[in-house]
């Protein structure tokens, strides 16, 4: 029986406070083994630097992905205590890493939606550099806030490198922080960079900002048209076996965007092993005022063209690769790199 008209039918339009959501999901299964012994430690130094870090109009969405009890508490516990974590989701098992992210992305109305592995730090800053990216860009969709000297090797840049050569201007500048980039290979236990890494990067800029070329996605900002373009199956994979690249990075390139990272390195990638500069951290992290620098307006993104992403394609192989060290020579580059 049913007594009554739901008021909510008559008040059915869905409204925003926010327009950018932070969405992580953990898989902490247990504090034994060793791989996970300091999973906690790691995910608390991630959570409360980022609550100290973002600003009023963001939202978070964490997902439980077969955690242990000790951990499901911690969930619990934060997501009762901080009105910015709104959603808590819930899965015995393992649904994967896309899978989780995806139970969440697509749920949301946030034009901005920024996907992080549970072992980041965010620093002071990192929302506004992103923001602003995605604000002087509007051609980019997907901007990460840790910087790559290798990003320009991936397969997935071809709208980037079409709008370099095309819309704005590509060139090699001095690495801002050569030591953000160390820290990255320390946490993933090896060493990707050459010396020459550590000194240059190549940028894209245009009149009004610049950015290093491609990112990774342990930590990135996604415009939610992405997602949109993504296939529709589940994902077969837990993690990796491509499965980030054909839902974030082909998504992103095939529609048109670009795929940037900020200059300065404004997070860490901590690992799996919790080491005392980390609490060090954190605490410089939490003395320091709290950023609430957020954007007045987002305009829409501004994708490049089916064929500008199909001249992008064929631009880079030839000069990323093909004949990479003789493009790099017109840029200052004379050393391999």
């Amino acid at each position: 029986m049913r007594i009554g008209i739901n008021p909510e039918k008559e008040n059915n339009k869905l409204s925003l406070e926010s327009y950018h959501r932070v969405v992580i999901p953990v898989y902490i299964p247990n504090l034994e083994e060793d791989y996970f012994k300091d999973g906690l430690k790691i995910f608390q130094l991630c959570i409360k630097s980022l609550l100290h870090t973002i600003h009023s109009k963001t939202r978070i969405s964490l997902i439980d992905n077969g955690c242990c009890k000790i951990v499901q508490d911690y969930l619990k516990e934060l997501y009762d205590s901080y009105d910015e974590i709104d959603q808590l989701l819930n899965s015995k098992i393992n649904l994967g890493k896309v899978n989780a992210i995806y139970s969440a992305v697509k749920s949301n109305l946030e034009p901005l939606i920024t996907i992080s592995d549970a072992d980041v730090m965010f620093l002071p800053n990192w929302q506004s550099n992103v923001e602003g990216i995605l604000r002087d860009f509007p051609e980019s969709g997907m901007v990460s806030p840790v910087p790559s000297s290798l990003g320009y090797r991936s397969k997935f840049i071809n709208s980037t490198v079409f709008y370099g050569i095309f819309k704005g201007k590509i060139k090699f500048n001095n690495v801002i922080n050569p030591e953000g980039l160390k820290k990255f290979q320390e946490s993933i236990g090896r060493e990707m960079y050459d010396a020459i890494h550590l000194e240059k990067y190549i940028t894209v800029s245009n009149s009004k900002n610049s950015a290093v070329v491609g990112c990774g996605h342990f930590v990135a900002t996604l415009r939610a048209d992405i997602f949109k373009a993504a296939p529709s199956e589940v994902c077969q994979h837990k993690i990796v076996g491509g499965s980030e690249n054909t839902y974030f990075d082909i998504p992103n390139d095939k529609a048109g965007f670009l795929r940037l990272a900020t200059k300065d390195n404004y997070a860490y990638h901590l690992g799996n092993v919790f080491e005392s500069w980390m609490a060090i951290m954190l605490q410089g992290i939490v003395s320091q005022p709290k950023d609430n620098e957020f954007l007045e307006e987002l305009s829409n993104g501004r994708p490049i063209s089916k064929l500008q992403y199909l001249i992008g394609k064929v631009l880079r192989i030839l000069l990323f690769k093909r004949f990479k060290a003789q493009y790099f020579r017109t840029k200052g580059i004379k050393i391999k790199y």
